[in-house]
This record gives C-alpha cells, sequence and structure tokens, in this order.
C-alpha cells in the first residue's frame, strides 16, 4: 500500500462565506507537494474589526511550507477569491495561473501592490492543463455572476478531484459560458474521488434561475421610470451591468457608468474579449448637461459601502449629479448576511430625498450566482463522486450539504478552516488541525487577528481612553499633580463634577501616600494609577476605560 497521501486543508472560506483559500497536497506525510486554490479577502466592519482595511487568511502554515507550493489557482475574480494574491505573493512566490478575465484582474492588482504582473499566467480552459507537481489541473468553465469562471479538475495520484469553485447551472448566463452538463459528465466518466463542492445556496429549494430572467423585468421597470434612474448591482458582475446598460439604451436614455470598480471590469471584459455590443456610456461631466429623465446611472454600492456612489449620492452629490424626488433608484442585487445595516441606510437616505427605491424583495430583478439545492444534487448525480466535501459556506450551509451528499449514498464530512482531511481512501478522514485564523491589512501593514491590535480598538471603541502624565523629580517625588486626557467620556460623572478633576484628586491622593519603595519603581506607579482610574471611572460614570500612564523622571 502506498505511502503517500492526497490531503485537502482549507484555510478560508469553510465555516465562512468569503476568504477563500484552499490548499491540496500529495505525497509522503509532511512532506506532500501542495497547490493553492484561490486567495481571497473578507470586508471588515466597524463592530469586529473597526479601522481594518481588508481581511485574509492567516497563511502562516503555508509559508512555512513555501518551497514545497508548486502553484497557486485562481478559480474567478470575486475579491473572495483573488483579493489577496498580490497581499500574499511576497511570503508564497508561487505562480499564479487563471483564466483571462481573471488574469486581468489579478494582474492589476500585483501591480498596485508594486509585483510583477509577470508571475500571473494565463490558461485556456478544459481540456487544457497545468503540470504543478504532481497535481495536472484544468480549468473547467462554469456558470456564475463573473465572467469566465472555473471549477477546477484536479488529477492526482490517487485520482481526480473536482473542485466546483463558485456555481450555477445557467443556460444562459447573457455574458460567459452555459452551463454543459456534457461536459460535466464527461469529467466525471473516468471517476471522480471527491467533489469539494460549493454550499451557499444548499437551504434554496427550488431551482436556480438564469441571469436571462431579470432582463425583461429590469427593461420593463425602468421603460416605466418618468425621472431620472439609478441602479446599483455588484461591479463584478458584468452581465447584470450589460442587462441594465440595455435597459436604459431602450428607453432612450444615456447610460453613465459610476465608480472605479465597475468601470474597471467593464474595462477588463472588454479588453479580453469576452464582453461586447456593451451601450454606449457617457461621462458624469456629459451627462449634468442632460435632462433627467434621459438618463440611467449605473453605480457602486450594492451593500451600502460608505465611500461608493450609491451612498455618496444618498448623502449628497456625486461627480456632480444628484438625486432628486420623483427618481427611482434599483438595487439589483442581494444584500449580503452583514451589510444589511449600511443598505438599510442608504434606502432611508434616498426615502428622505423622496426617491423611489425598488429592491429584491419581490425577486425580479436578481438572480443568484451560486447552485440551489436541486441543482446541487444534479451535479452529484452527472459527475458521481465517491465523497463529497463541502466548502464556500457557514457550518450550517456545510453540515446540510454533507446530510445532502451522503443521503445520494456518497461519503461526506464537515471540514471547517484548519481541518486537514486524508482524501486518499474511500472516505475522508481527518487527520491533523492546523492553527487558522486571519490577518488584517490595516493601512498598508499586515497584522494578525492575535496582535491585540484591533481588540484594543475595539475596547477604546467601547470604553473610552484615559492618558495620565506624572513626573517625578531627582528624589522620586511627584513634581506637582498628575494630570488626565479623556478621549470618548463623558465631562461629567454621577457626582456632578469635571470626571477629569475627580481623577486627578484620587490619584494625587494615591501619590502622596505612596511609599518610596513604590515611587522607585515605574511599573509599580503604573499598575496603581491605572487601577485607580478605571475604579474611580467606574464609579463615576460606569464604566472603566483603557488607561495609558506616563511616568517622566527627572534626571
Amino acid at each position: 500500500m502506498s505511502s503517500e497521501r492526497l490531503i485537502y486543508l482549507p484555510l478560508g472560506g469553510a465555516g465562512e462565506i468569503g476568504m477563500n483559500a484552499y490548499v491540496y497536497g500529495y505525497g509522503k506525510p509532511g512532506k506532500e507537494r501542495l497547490i493553492l486554490v484561490d486567495l481571497g479577502v473578507a470586508f471588515p466592519d466597524m463592530d469586529s474589526s473597526p479601522g481594518v482595511d481588508l481581511i485574509f487568511a492567516d497563511i502562516s502554515w503555508l509559508r512555512e511550507r513555501a518551497d514545497r507550493l508548486e502553484a497557486v489557482f485562481v478559480t474567478h475574480a470575486h475579491e473572495d477569491h483573488v483579493g489577496a494574491v498580490a497581499l500574499c505573493y511576497e511570503a508564497l512566490g508561487a505562480p499564479v495561473y487563471a483564466r483571462a478575465f481573471t488574469a486581468n484582474i489579478a494582474r492589476a492588482k500585483m501591480e498596485e501592490r508594486g509585483q510583477s504582473p509577470d508571475v500571473v499566467r494565463t490558461v485556456s480552459a478544459w481540456p487544457e492543463q497545468v503540470e504543478a507537481g504532481p497535481f495536472t489541473v484544468g480549468f473547467l468553465p462554469v456558470s456564475h455572476s463573473i465572467p469566465e469562471s472555473a471549477g477546477l479538475v484536479i488529477d492526482t495520484p490517487a485520482g481526480r478531484v473536482v473542485h466546483s469553485g463558485d456555481f450555477k447551472l445557467d443556460p444562459d448566463p447573457v455574458v460567459g459560458e452555459p452551463f454543459d452538463p456534457d461536459l460535466w459528465a464527461e469529467v466525471g466518466k473516468p471517476g471522480v474521488k471527491a467533489l469539494v463542492c460549493d454550499s451557499t445556496n444548499v437551504f434554496s429549494s427550488h431551482p436556480g434561475r438564469s441571469e436571462s430572467e431579470v432582463g425583461p423585468e429590469i427593461t420593463k421597470l425602468v421603460a416605466n421610470a418618468t425621472g431620472m434612474v439609478v441602479a446599483t448591482t455588484f461591479a463584478s458582475n458584468v452581465a447584470r451591468v450589460k442587462t441594465l446598460a440595455e435597459a436604459g439604451h431602450r428607453a432612450g436614455r444615456s447610460v453613465v457608468l459610476l465608480g472605479r470598480a465597475m468601470r474597471r471590469m467593464i474595462e477588463a471584459a472588454t479588453e479580453t474579449g469576452i464582453l461586447d455590443g456593451f451601450p454606449r456610456v457617457i461621462s458624469a461631466e456629459e451627462a449634468a448637461d442632460m435632462p433627467r429623465e434621459r438618463l440611467m446611472l449605473i453605480v457602486t454600492g450594492s451593500q451600502g459601502e460608505r465611500r461608493a456612489a450609491s451612498a455618496q449620492l444618498a448623502r449628497g452629490k456625486y461627480r456632480g449629479l444628484e438625486v432628486k424626488e420623483g427618481d427611482l433608484f434599483l438595487f439589483s442585487s442581494k444584500t449580503i448576511p452583514g451589510n444589511e445595516r449600511g443598505v438599510i441606510r442608504v434606502i432611508n437616505q434616498f426615502s428622505e430625498k423622496g426617491v423611489d427605491v425598488v429592491d429584491d424583495s419581490s425577486g425580479l430583478y436578481h438572480v443568484s450566482g451560486h447552485a440551489n439545492r436541486p441543482d446541487l444534487e444534479r451535479v452529484h448525480a452527472l459527475i458521481d463522486p465517491q465523497m463529497v466535501i463541502p466548502m464556500h459556506g457557514e457550518h450550517r450551509h456545510l453540515r446540510e450539504h454533507a446530510k445532502l451528499a451522503e443521503a445520494g449514498g456518497r461519503a461526506s464530512i464537515v471540514a471547517v478552516n484548519g481541518m486537514m482531511l486524508d482524501l486518499t481512501g474511500k472516505a475522508p478522514t481527518v487527520v491533523d488541525y492546523i492553527e487558522s485564523g486571519r490577518t488584517y491589512l490595516d493601512g498598508t501593514v499586515k497584522i494578525g487577528a492575535l496582535d491585540g491590535i484591533v481588540r484594543d480598538r475595539i475596547r477604546m471603541a467601547l470604553n473610552g481612553h484615559v492618558t495620565v502624565t506624572v513626573i517625578l523629580d531627582e528624589e522620586d517625588e511627584p513634581l506637582g499633580e498628575p494630570w488626565c486626557d479623556t478621549i470618548g467620556l463623558p465631562e461629567i460623572g454621577s457626582s456632578r463634577a469635571a470626571l477629569v478633576d475627580i481623577l486627578e484628586e484620587d490619584l494625587n491622593q494615591f501619590l502622596m501616600r505612596a511609599e518610596a519603595k513604590t515611587l522607585r519603581d515605574d511599573d509599580k506607579i503604573e499598575e496603581a494609577l491605572r487601577r485607580i482610574v478605571r475604579q474611580t471611572s467606574q464609579n463615576e460614570i460606569g464604566k472603566k476605560p483603557e488607561v495609558t500612564v506616563v511616568v517622566s523622571r527627572m534626571r
């Protein structure tokens, strides 16, 4: 029996939606040659990661084994799959393979981060394959909400693995390749050991709808509008952007694209030859001189992002354009869980301006880019894998998908980030647990989730901050009284006196009574002063703030 094994290790994207990063390895235990599938980001929120720019998987385990990493394969150009490629390239150093549209986006990201775009290599769709150590990898075209998405056919000495990527079964996706059941069946014909599969919509019991179904409804909505029409969708959903632009064009409106990401995606789709016939667009400056009822704005910000075009229009003007009473705003998108607050804020701001807001609660103006439960069952049957490993979903999605696979007679397991599986046998088995976590891009610096920086930032936001300054003379005696500076705290406490005055009085009382031994020890002074500030604040305002003590000595 061979001592070599085939392993699967999710570092991100298993047990969550976003931040995808999946490792495959083959070889003797502890010496496997490795490939990485996707390297994406998640986006921060003010509750859990204030001030952070991006979040991506902790790749420490992979970085320590970078000499064994053969390649990185990117399934598609959504940020949660490609967004961290440039951020992590220096640590990993492996070539990056992707289809043309995704490669175009990835190269731009490399250039933005000062990396060479030449490390990103373009690969054609199946049956073309790439040799990467013991792996042979091909890109299997799939439908999704961004062009040129792909699953991966990963051939190994232990058998074939199909990594689905994000996908849906769409016979008419408007832009990109339709679902090809014959191709999937062909891929499954030699036998598939494991299907590692998207689980996002496993709870949706009806078959998925085609992107082409939303076009007539959007066209009807825009044709009946009387004021200016503004629509938002995911910038990466090139097919939807095209559908919106065509609806505006048919209604005799001039089309304006607002938002850098929106323009970048359309440019990339055009440059790589997957988008043609896009209606003529005009600039914001040209639009400012046109009648409002002749305009159709397609803007970024479908998730309520504060800096995106939608939010800026909701607050006031953007690029000289302004929405007014009687205008129509369309959310041609689904709100991602966690983004509800930002979206509702934008909707209310538009409502205050008298703008009519249409969202997707009717299901008419958006379709998902992920396979629903009947679609997953169909794919299971088409390629007939020995085992199904659910990925790309929260734990509840993975668990439900595993049940679905087992109900069909296929081995399955719930594998979350950091859980290493051996796929060599007839059923997946857990062989190791890896420390997995998150890395934050905070400004221009990468910090670990356990570094305490974001935790301290949250604690300051919740509790406020007090800086205490003490000066001691050459004899280790206080030189004057200590003083305090507060941030994020009320000025007046329960005793109706100024909080700063009460703090300074209590601190001074301590210093006047402190023993010489204490006054000679900075650590003891800091500990005591911090305790006094927190206790006094608790008594006065019901909070224990974060405290910084500065001890200066005259020498």
